[in-house]
């Protein structure tokens, strides 16, 4: 067979592999400008959804915060009635009269004045925003100290609400900052949002750090004061701070000035001092969690090493300032166990924030369940020996009741010998019933003698009335129960004397 008279399909393979290669080019090329077209509509969406720079005012928005930095007038007054009620609020540990006084307080006004002046390059501003502040803080300190040093309801102690605000951390600068983020933009915003305004004002806690600053200094407390102080400072910069920050981002025009270096250093110390005022939270923060991590592996350790064995645990205790674990014990605890528990604790990866706590047991050293059994044996006795003296005495208390009821029916057969057969209980409450405003009533017969000579015979009535009656209705009063008398007793001599 000839050469020419066979199939050669190498030709037609190359050219349907050429274009397979050409189709899943243009696949890829069409899935690259798929993506990209998905990644320019995601960044599309994106960008209007978190850009609010189109929705800004900024004339207005510097109106209205300039408009709430001075401090006169009905301002004072405003932040005087906050500050007492704040007061009123930790005092009686109410969270919710504690809320109130923050949504009232005008503070906010002047610390966004110090973010924006320093954003704009506003010295006039932030001279303005510094002294107001200033101000405020010190009528407000001098406000709490009225309150809780000579105001009657001034607690003796301090209650959750005053310790809440005496030990700021890390999240106390979370929280003053990105509530200063939310409330600056919400002031950016064409058409104010109120609803953030008073949620910032309740998440920032500006108010309530002054009240128990206050408290503290009429208490001496200068640890207390010094926390309440910083948390105050703490929420003041950062809320300044993320004015400035929100301000800049918007591009709000600054104010030209010959001397530009001021408004750089100004910024730069404001910046120092906000990374100042974070250190102490943060070591505070970081004690916080190391505690909290402490505390959960002791309690850890307590329920699965040490109540499973049965040991009757009747008290635990554990410190993280001290590093201690202690646990109370009825029954006497061996070394064997003693042993295992420290093991426990030094090597037991679980527990890896313990090894450095010493773990104190208390059991053979204090009293045994046996003794603490006796103990409570005796008491028993002793008790119902007690029973028995109560129940005799009870029994002479009664008998000494009858007596003395007998003699007062003796004493009031007597009297009502005396009284025309009238007996002085009857008459008394007859008294109280007609006369309701009587405090006391008693009666009793006298001798008299106007000429030294001749003698008579007169009853004389002592009365009491409470002190809702005034004089005038109470000689109306005494001449009613004179007459009343004078025909109960069937006497004519009846002297009404008022004590």
């Amino acid at each position: 067979m000839s050469d020419e008279s066979k199939f050669d399909f190498s030709e037609e393979e190359q050219q349907q592999q050429i274009e397979k290669e050409k189709a899943v080019e243009e696949k890829k090329e069409a899935v690259k400008q798929d993506a990209k077209g998905l990644l320019a509509s995601t960044k599309t969406f994106l960008s209007e959804l978190f850009d609010f720079k189109h929705d800004t005012d900024r004339d207005a928005t510097i109106e209205a915060i300039k408009a709430d930095i001075p401090f006169k007038g009905a301002t004072a007054w405003i932040l005087i009635c906050s500050i007492f009620v704040a007061s009123v609020g930790l005092n009686a540990d109410s969270t919710a009269v504690v809320i109130g006084a923050m949504l009232i307080s005008p503070l906010m006004g002047p610390i966004l004045g110090v973010g924006m002046s320093i954003a704009l390059n506003d010295i006039d501003t932030l001279k303005k925003s510094l002294i107001n502040l200033a101000t405020m803080i010190v009528l407000s300190l001098l406000t709490a100290y009225i309150f809780f040093r000579f105001f009657p309801l001034g607690t003796a102690s301090e209650t959750s609400e005053l310790l809440g605000r005496t030990k700021p951390d890390i999240r106390d600068v979370v929280i003053a900052f990105f509530g200063g983020l939310a409330l600056i933009i919400a002031r950016t915003k064409k058409g104010t949002i109120a609803s953030v305004i008073f949620g910032v004002a309740i998440a920032t806690a500006l108010m309530p750090p002054l009240c128990t600053a206050g408290y503290s200094l009429a208490k001496g407390n200068w640890v207390f004061f010094g926390g309440a102080m910083n948390l105050f400072t703490i929420n003041t910069i950062f809320i300044a701070l993320a004015t400035f920050i929100v301000l800049k981002v918007l591009r709000f025009p600054m104010l030209k000035y010959a001397n530009s270096k001021k408004r750089k250093r100004i910024a730069q110390i404001a910046s120092l001092v906000a990374i100042g005022v974070m250190i102490w939270p943060t070591l505070t923060f970081i004690d916080v969690y190391r505690e909290s991590i402490f505390n959960n592996q002791a309690k850890t350790f307590i329920d699965t090493k040490v109540k499973p064995l049965n040991a009757q645990l009747f008290d635990e205790d554990y410190r993280y300032e001290d590093q201690i674990i202690e646990l109370s014990f009825f029954s006497e605890i061996n070394d064997q166990t003693k042993q295992l528990w420290n093991n426990e604790i030094t090597s037991n990866p679980d527990f890896d924030k313990l090894k450095n706590a010493s773990l104190k047991i208390k059991g053979n050293d204090t009293k045994s369940y046996e003794l603490i059994s006796s103990a409570y044996q005796d008491k028993r006795e002793e008790l119902k020996e007690s029973k028995n003296i109560i129940s005799g005495l009870q029994k002479e208390i009664t008998e000494l009741q009858e007596n003395i009821s007998g003699l007062n029916q003796q004493v009031e057969a007597q009297n009502a010998s005396k009284n025309n057969g009238i007996a002085f209980s009857a008459i008394a409450k007859d008294a109280k019933i007609r006369f309701k405003e009587l405090e006391y009533f008693g009666y009793a017969k006298m001798l008299e003698s106007k000429d030294f000579i001749k003698v008579d015979t007169v009853t004389v009535a002592s009365i009491k009335w409470n002190s809702s009656v005034n004089d005038s209705i109470a000689r109306i009063k005494e001449n009613e129960l004179q007459t009343w008398l004078k025909q109960e007793l069937k006497t004519e001599k009846i002297i009404i004397k008022r004590d």
